[in-house]
């Protein structure tokens, strides 16, 4: 019977002392192969002086019945950690799992949603958050600081788009590195302190918004780093300033019938040309007849996203000056106040041309978060969607456990 637990546990360095039933399942009693016990701060041994009552720990089902590991802990005194609890070889300290049952948890969560992992392993949902931040604290790596040269910044918003937490992506390894609450620039100076001074001095370059507080962190905290504003971002301001034009041109019509050619063509405005239906061109044809400011507008807007597109920085550099001038005589207030602002970020603007970085990653990234919100029904904390990010996107890779077989020789 003992052996046939051994093989059904497959937990190293643990012996089966005896078991029973109980109204919910199997209850083993368990105990470290070692005799003296170990110290669960500095895994030294150490003497003990007491024990206590039979503490559990739940393991994997079993048949369906609950599989629960007892054991006497000992308080040890250890000459380097103080008075603390012994190590034991199956679970985490202050955990009330093994650790084979966490890592199944933490596998499940990396595909579904806490209230499903939460029915699904007979545990509270609360509990669910607590085992995932053991399992990235456990399989987590502790270099994912070491070696950034290429970074993204990028703030997510959570809790109905009220708050926000800080990540910051790899763009060379694809992970998340970092993440905490806030979207200031005290928050990524945070960053940055975790980071220290030989690691930060190693940057290269940093993608971000136009974001003033990231802006002044980086300035501020890594002067000698490379800002390069996203492409996304630099577009949609050109696009936000097309529809601002086109709403005040619909406003100031004073007949439906003289607004009817400017219905429906919000989207189309917005597409790329090499996407428009026969319909739409003849649409878009009809435009400078209808509203040449509208079509003004819409030109600036194309004019500008062919200018990124470019590959070399000096021309680039002369149709960026170019098409600020143009947008500055084009009486269109919108695009008088993007010029302003190009003109203001142009070094970072015309850093993504010359070394095509953007925020792609992580914006990628910030769909996948969104996927783990919508399945999370919710997040009611930064510490749960920074635990989560962590283990899905920072390059935990986990397998659902099974009962490894016991070898031959």
């Amino acid at each position: 019977m003992n052996t046939l637990l051994r093989e059904l546990l497959a937990l190293e360095y643990t012996r089966v002392v005896n078991c029973e039933f109980d109204a919910e399942g199997l209850v083993i009693d368990v105990a470290p192969t070692w005799r003296k016990p170990r110290c669960s701060g500095c895994g030294h041994t150490c003497p003990s002086y007491d024990r206590a009552r039979g503490r559990r720990w739940r393991h994997l089902d079993v048949a369906g019945m609950k599989f629960v590991l007892r054991y006497r802990t000992r308080r040890v005194d250890c000459v380097r950690c103080g008075v603390v609890v012994e190590y034991v070889p199956w679970a985490e300290v202050g955990s009330w799992f093994t650790r084979p049952f966490e890592d199944h948890v933490g596998y499940l969560a990396q595909r579904s949603d806490k209230t499903s992992v939460s029915a699904l392993m007979r545990v509270a949902w609360a509990t669910v958050g607590d085992i995932i931040r053991r399992v990235v604290k456990r399989h987590g790596s502790d270099g994912l600081l070491d070696g950034l040269t290429h970074i993204g910044v990028d703030e997510l918003s959570y809790r109905r788009h009220h708050e926000y937490v800080t990540v910051v992506v790899d763009h060379v390894r694809g992970h998340v590195v970092w993440a905490s609450k806030g979207k200031n620039a005290d928050t990524l100076k945070a960053f940055f302190e975790e980071l220290g001074d030989q690691r930060t001095g190693a940057l290269e370059a940093v993608t971000i918004d136009m974001s003033g507080a990231y802006i002044k962190a980086v300035t501020e905290v890594a002067p000698h780093v490379q800002i390069i504003f996203d492409r996304f971002h630099v577009q949609r301001l050109a696009h936000e300033a097309l529809d601002q034009v086109r709403r005040a041109e619909v406003r100031e019509l004073p007949t439906p019938a003289a607004r009817k050619p400017l219905k429906g063509l919000r989207w189309l405005l917005h597409k790329n040309p090499w996407n428009l239906t026969g319909l739409e061109r003849d649409k878009l044809t009809a435009l400078p007849r209808a509203n040449r400011r509208l079509f003004r507008a819409y030109l600036l807007k194309e004019a500008l996203a062919g200018i990124l597109d470019g590959k070399d920085v000096i021309v680039a550099e002369r149709k960026l000056g170019e098409w600020t001038r143009w947008a500055a005589r084009s009486q269109l207030a919108p695009f008088r106040r993007l010029a302003a602002t190009i003109r203001t970020h142009q070094a970072g603007i015309l850093a993504y041309v010359r070394s095509r970085l953007s925020n792609g990653r992580t914006e990628g990234l910030n769909g996948k978060t969104r996927t783990i919100t919508r399945r999370s029904y919710g997040l009611h904390s930064a510490s749960a969607l920074i635990a989560l990010l962590k283990l899905c996107c920072s390059g935990i890779r986990l397998k659902p456990v099974t009962v490894r077989p016991r070898s031959t020789h």
